[in-house]
């Protein structure tokens, strides 16, 4: 019995954060109601996100830092080392979700990570079994994030928060509003699990969030020039 999902966003953007599991290793694409169909991240959109802050990130070498994905998301603490990519919306204007239980999701909706804004992660706590984030409530302040791009471009960041939240809070919204500061916002399933039986096998009561902010970016370094 699997449980899964991460969060959701209601189509009003007034409140967030939803999901549930299947139990097999494959989830339907995309859906738009919490809970009864738990195989998305946010509901369908009626009013756009507003735009990342302008604000310049700090001791950026290059621009973006990362490049384009696919980049690795490293979390020393709890044996983190996955595969991040690119998701974006569906044909029904709903979020698209990672596709199994080690990838994380980057929105492309949300600031770029290095840019100087509020860069939105999300993947799974469990996926027949632990899933990436199963013991991301283990994080503490100042533990360490780190995302590296292929070309050995990383970014650091140190956590600043871990906490829980109700989907039906409406403050959920803010956690993935544009910041003025450089910060990732990781998301996760979290809480108590009820089972429910039927396709999804049940859900989780809360969604688990992770704040940090950048304390260090290092750049590509430049390739030797071998001397004549």
């Amino acid at each position: 019995m699997t449980a899964v999902v991460l969060a959701a966003l209601v189509g009003s953007l007034a409140a967030a954060l939803s999901g549930t599991a299947p139990p097999t290793d494959q989830e339907p694409r995309s859906a738009a109601r919490l809970v009864a169909e738990p195989d998305h991240i946010f509901d369908r959109y009626t009013t756009p996100l507003p735009s990342p802050a302008a604000e310049p990130p700090i001791e950026l070498p290059i621009e973006p830092p990362l490049g384009s994905t696919p980049f690795q998301l490293v979390i020393p603490r709890i044996g983190v080392d996955a595969t991040v990519n690119a998701f974006g919306l569906d044909s029904d204007s709903v979020p698209e979700v990672p596709r199994n239980g080690q990838e994380v999701a980057w929105y492309n909706w949300s600031s770029e990570p290095g840019m100087g804004s509020n860069a939105v992660l999300a993947g799974h706590r469990t996926w027949g079994g632990a899933g990436v984030f199963f013991d991301l409530e283990q994080l503490s302040d100042g533990d360490q994030i780190l995302l590296r791009a292929d070309d050995g471009a990383e970014l650091s960041y140190k956590v600043e928060e871990n906490f829980l939240i109700d989907p039906s809070d409406s403050s959920a919204l803010a956690m993935m509003a544009p910041t003025n500061d450089d910060t990732i916002t990781v998301i996760t399933c979290g809480g108590d699990y009820s089972p429910t039986g039927g396709r999804f096998g049940g859900y989780y009561s809360d969604r688990r969030v992770v704040r940090a902010r950048l304390s260090q970016a290092t750049p590509a370094p430049v390739p030797a020039v071998a001397a004549n």
